[in-house]
C-alpha cells in the first residue's frame, strides 16, 4: 500500500523526517518495506528554466521551423530551433537547457544534446506541456504570462515540492489502515495529538431537483448504502493539486469526477462510484443479485457472466455495476455528463471477495471492501466527495442524502483486565498508560475498575473484537522495543513424550535427503474431483475456486501435480518426499492423519560416460521404503500383495490389521488426472502408526559376535502364489535364535518349469552368539527348515 508523506501531514502535524516517521511506522505495526523521494512529474523538472525569446524569425531551410535566441538568465543567450507553430518574439517560455533529461508523457525520456537542425545549431529546446509532464496539450508551446521572472526554474515556478512515498506492507487483519487516514489515526494514538479531520460542516443541499429512487433488495450483501445527486457539473481536467496528489501514489488521473472519488478512497478509505445519473433508466437505482449467466460489459469492455450470487447496482432495467468491485461500460462518468448519482456503500466483505474471485477482478475498491471497511464512514464520504466536485466541476447537490441503514452495526462490545493485558505482554504498563492508548485508538471506554475496562471497539477496527486483540492494540503503541528482555531467566525441567515427532521427522528428513530426495510441500487444498471418498471429504464453505474446493484425503494427487509441473519443465528425474496430513469427515467428525509420502519417476541414476541412465523400478522404491523402516528400528512386520484402486501394482507392510505402509506403481486412472504419461511410483507411510511402533521400540545395546557366521543355500521349486514372505517366515519360525537373515537371490519362472511353479533361491545366514557352530548343527537346522518348507509351502528341494 502506498502512502504519501505529504498527504498524511494534511491530518496530523509532525516535525518528524520521512525516515523517522518510517521507523515509528514499522514500530507501531505498519511495516515500511521502502521509502523513496518522488516527484509528481516525472524528472521533477530538473534541469528546466524560465527563458525569454528576445528573437524569431524563420529557418532558412526549414518552412515549418523558427530559429529562435533565448535569455535563460546566464551569462550567454542560447540559439534554439523550435517547430512550435505558435512560438513568437517577446515570450515567457519554458526551455530545457543542454544537458537536461525530458519525461514526455508518452515515449521514453531524452537527453537534451547541442546541435544542428537543417544546418542551424540549437542549443536547447522550448517545451509544450505534454513534453514536460505537466499536461496533454501539444498544439503548441507552453507560454507563461508576461510578469514571469527569467533565470528561476520551472521547478520553482510551478511549486512542485518533492514527496516522500511509504511503501506499507499492510497486513490482512489492519483493514481500518488501509487509507491516509487509517494511518494517520495510529500515528496520532503514537503522539497523543488530535486529528485534523476534512472539514464537511459547509455541506449544502441546494434543492430537490434530481431525486433518485434507491431501494436495497439484499441488506445481508449491502447493510448501508448512502448517496446523493449534483447537477450542472462540467466534466474536465481535474487541477494540478489533485493530480499531484494521486500520480505520487502511482495514480493516472482520468477527469474530476472520477479523480475526486479515487481521491477519497485513498484518503478515508471508503470507495465510491459515481454515475451518469442520465443513464439510470427509470430513475431507481436497485441494489440486487441478478439471475445466473446475465451478461454484464464491465469498464475494461469484457463482457462477463454473473453468477447468482453477484450483488449489483441497477437501474429499473439492466445491472449498472458490479458492487463493490467494478463499473460497467454504459453507465460511467465520461466527457458529455452534466449530472452525476454518487455511491458511497458499506458491502459485506465475503460477498465482495467472493465476486471478485469469480470474475478474477482485483480492484482498490475491492481490496478494501475485502477486508471490511467502516460502515460509518459512508456519509462523510460522500459529504467529503460532494464539496469537492462542487468546488472543481461546478454544479449543485441537488437531493438529500439518501442512507439506507436498516440494521447499524454496532461496536464490538470488549472487557479487558489489566493484569492480564500486563500478563500477555510481559510488562507492567501502568493502568493510565493502558487507558490513554485505548482512548488515543479511538475505542470508548463504558466503564472501569480497578481491575480492568469495559469498552466499545468501533466497527472499523474489524480485527479487535477480543481481549487479546486489545492487548496487541496497546503493545503496538506502547512499543515492541520497550519491552525489556529480563535478565533472569526462569527454566523448569519437563518430561516430553517419546519419541519426539520434531527429532524423529528430522531423522527421517535428513536420511531421505542424503539420498538424493527433495522435499516438497503441496497445498492441503485440492479439487474435489479427487476425492476417492466423496462422503469423508472435508468441504471448503468458502473455496478460493472449484479446483481448491475440499482438503486433501491423501498425499498423492498433490504430489502427482508437482511431478506433472516439472516433467513439463523438462525435469524428468523425480525424487520427491512430503510430510503433510489428510483430511477426513468420519461419523460427523472431522480427523486428520499424518502422512509421509515418498514419490519416484524417471532415472535412478544420471547417465554417465561409462554408463547408461538406470530407470526406477518398484525395486528402488522399496529401498527407499526398507531404508525408512530399517531406520526407525522396526522388523517385526509383515506384507502382502496390495490389490485395490490405489495403485497400479505394489505391496503394504502391515502389523495385524494396522497398514505401517503401501507402495508401489502409480494407476492410469490417477496419472490421467494429472497429465502425466510416464511411470511413477509412490509410498504411503501411516506416520502416526509409525511414531507408535517407534515409542513401543526398545533400544538395546549388544557388542557384535565374536563368534562367526556361516551361509547356506537352497534352491527350491514352489506353487506360483507362495511368495518369498511366506518362506522367510517358515524359516524364522523353524529356528528363531540361530537364524539372522533370509534373503532371495534367484528367481525363475518359465516354460522349462511345470505350470503354475516358480523357482527361488534363498541363502540363509546362520550364527550362535555363544559358540562356533558345527556342521552338525548347522544340517540339523537346514534339515528342520527342508522339512516345514515341504510340509508348509509345498516346496521341492532341488539338488
Amino acid at each position: 500500500m502506498k502512502i504519501s508523506y505529504n498527504w498524511l501531514k494534511q491530518f496530523i502535524q509532525t516535525d518528524k523526517t520521512p525516515q523517522e516517521l518510517s521507523l515509528i511506522l514499522t514500530d507501531i505495526g505498519l511495516e515500511v518495506e521502502s521509502v523513496e523521494t518522488v516527484q509528481p512529474v516525472a524528472g521533477g523538472l530538473e534541469g528546466l528554466v524560465i527563458g525569454h525569446v528576445l528573437s524569431c524569425i524563420q529557418h532558412p531551410n526549414a518552412d515549418r521551423l523558427r530559429v529562435t535566441t533565448v535569455d535563460v538568465g546566464g551569462p550567454d543567450v542560447l540559439q534554439i530551433v523550435c517547430g512550435a507553430p505558435n512560438v513568437a518574439q517577446g515570450q515567457k517560455v519554458v526551455v530545457a537547457t543542454v544537458g537536461t533529461t525530458v519525461y514526455p508523457n508518452e515515449g521514453e525520456p531524452f537527453k537534451i544534446n547541442k546541435s544542428k537542425i537543417r544546418g542551424e545549431v540549437s542549443e536547447g529546446m522550448i517545451c509544450a506541456e505534454d513534453e514536460m509532464g505537466l499536461g496533454v496539450s501539444h498544439d503548441g508551446i507552453l507560454v507563461l504570462p508576461e510578469n514571469t521572472p527569467i533565470g528561476i526554474t520551472a521547478k520553482e515556478y510551478f511549486k512542485l515540492g518533492d514527496d516522500h512515498l511509504f511503501e506499507i506492507g499492510l497486513t490482512p487483519n489492519r483493514a481500518d489502515a488501509a487509507s491516509h487516514l487509517g494511518v494517520a489515526r495510529d500515528l496520532a494514538a503514537y503522539f497523543r495529538t488530535e486529528l485534523q479531520m476534512p472539514d464537511i460542516a459547509p455541506f449544502k443541499t441546494a434543492n430537490e431537483n434530481l431525486v433518485i429512487d434507491v431501494k436495497v433488495e439484499d441488506t445481508a450483501a449491502c447493510p448501508r448504502y448512502s448517496s446523493l445527486t449534483i447537477s450542472g457539473v462540467t466534466v474536465k481536467t481535474s487541477p494540478d493539486w489533485l493530480q499531484d496528489k494521486l500520480k505520487v501514489i502511482g495514480i493516472r488521473p482520468i477527469n474530476n469526477i472520477v479523480d475526486i472519488t479515487n481521491y477519497v478512497l485513498h484518503d478515508l478509505g471508503q470507495p465510491l462510484h459515481a454515475f451518469d445519473a442520465d443513464q439510470i433508466k427509470g430513475g431507481k437505482v436497485l441494489v440486487k443479485k441478478c439471475a445466473e449467466g446475465t451478461s454484464f460489459v464491465t469498464l475494461d469492455g469484457v463482457e462477463r457472466k454473473l453468477g447468482a450470487d453477484d450483488l449489483m447496482i441497477c437501474n429499473a432495467e439492466e445491472p449498472m455495476c458490479i458492487a463493490g468491485v467494478f463499473g460497467g461500460m454504459q453507465s460511467g462518468v465520461g466527457g458529455t455528463t452534466t449530472n452525476i448519482f454518487l455511491e458511497s456503500a458499506y458491502f459485506n466483505s465475503v460477498s465482495v471477495r467472493k465476486t471478485s474471485k469469480r470474475h478474477g477482478l482485483k480492484t482498490d475498491a475491492s481490496f478494501r471492501f475485502e477486508r471490511g471497511t467502516d460502515p460509518d464512514m459512508t456519509v462523510v464520504a460522500l459529504k467529503r466527495a460532494a464539496l469537492l466536485i462542487r468546488e472543481l466541476a461546478g454544479g449543485v447537490i441537488s437531493s438529500s442524502v439518501s442512507d439506507i441503514y436498516p440494521e447499524p452495526v454496532k461496536p464490538f462490545d470488549v472487557a479487558v483486565s489489566y493484569p492480564n493485558i500486563n500478563k500477555l505482554i510481559g510488562a507492567n504498563i501502568p493502568d493510565a498508560e493502558i487507558k490513554a492508548i485505548i482512548t488515543a485508538l479511538g475505542i470508548d471506554v463504558v466503564s472501569e475498575t480497578a481491575e480492568g475496562l469495559d469498552l466499545k471497539v468501533p466497527a472499523y477496527k474489524v480485527d479487535v473484537t477480543r481481549e487479546c486483540d486489545i492487548t496487541e492494540e496497546v503493545l503496538r503503541i506502547y512499543g515492541y522495543n520497550n519491552i525489556e528482555i529480563p535478565s533472569k531467566i526462569n527454566a523448569s525441567l519437563s518430561y516430553n513424550t517419546k519419541p519426539d515427532k520434531e527429532q524423529t521427522q528430522h531423522v527421517i528428513a535428513d536420511l531421505l535427503t542424503a539420498n538424493g530426495f527433495l522435499e516438497i510441500w503441496c497445498n492441503s487444498l485440492t479439487k474435489g474431483a479427487y476425492s476417492k471418498n466423496p462422503e469423508e471429504a472435508v468441504q471448503i464453505l468458502n473455496p478460493l475456486s472449484s479446483d481448491l474446493n475440499v482438503m486433501r484425503q491423501g498425499l498423492l494427487m498433490p504430489a502427482l501435480e508437482s511431478v506433472a509441473y516439472n516433467l513439463n519443465r523438462k525435469i524428468t528425474d523425480i525424487k520427491f518426499y512430503e510430510f503433510g496430513k489428510t483430511y477426513h469427515l468420519i461419523s460427523e467428525q472431522y480427523v486428520e492423519r499424518p502422512r509421509l509420502l515418498i514419490m519416484l519417476s524417471g532415472a535412478s541414476l544420471p547417465e554417465q560416460w561409462n554408463h547408461k541412465a538406470s530407470p526406477v523400478s518398484f525395486y528402488s522404491l522399496k529401498g527407499a521404503v526398507d531404508a525408512v523402516i530399517g531406520r526407525l528400528g522396526i522388523t517385526n512386520y509383515q506384507s502382502e500383495e496390495i490389490k485395490d484402486e490405489n495403485f497400479a501394482y505394489g505391496l503394504k507392510y502391515f502389523r495385524g490389521d494396522q497398514t505401517i505402509v503401501s507402495f508401489g506403481a502409480v494407476t492410469a486412472a490417477d496419472k490421467k488426472k494429472a497429465d502425466i504419461d510416464k511411470e511413477v511410483y509412490y509410498a504411503d507411510f501411516d506416520w502416526a502408526l509409525l511414531l507408535d511402533i517407534v515409542r513401543k521400540n526398545k533400544i538395546v545395546n549388544k557388542e557384535v559376535s565374536k563368534y562367526p557366521a556361516v551361509r547356506r543355500d537352497l534352491s527350491m521349486l514352489v506353487d506360483a502364489d507362495v511368495s518369498f514372505d511366506d518362506l522367510r517366515t517358515i524359516a524364522f519360525k523353524t529356528e528363531k535364535r540361530l537364524i539372522r537373515n533370509v534373503q532371495v537371490f534367484d528367481v525363475y519362472v518359465g516354460d522349462k518349469l511345470p505350470a503354475g511353479k516358480k523357482s527361488y533361491a534363498l541363502n540363509f545366514t546362520l550364527q550362535d552368539e555363544e559358540q562356533t557352530l558345527t556342521d552338525k548343527q548347522i544340517d540339523a537346522v537346514m534339515q528342520k527348515i527342508i522339512y516345514n518348507l515341504a510340509q508348509t509351502a509345498k516346496a521341492e528341494i532341488r539338488k
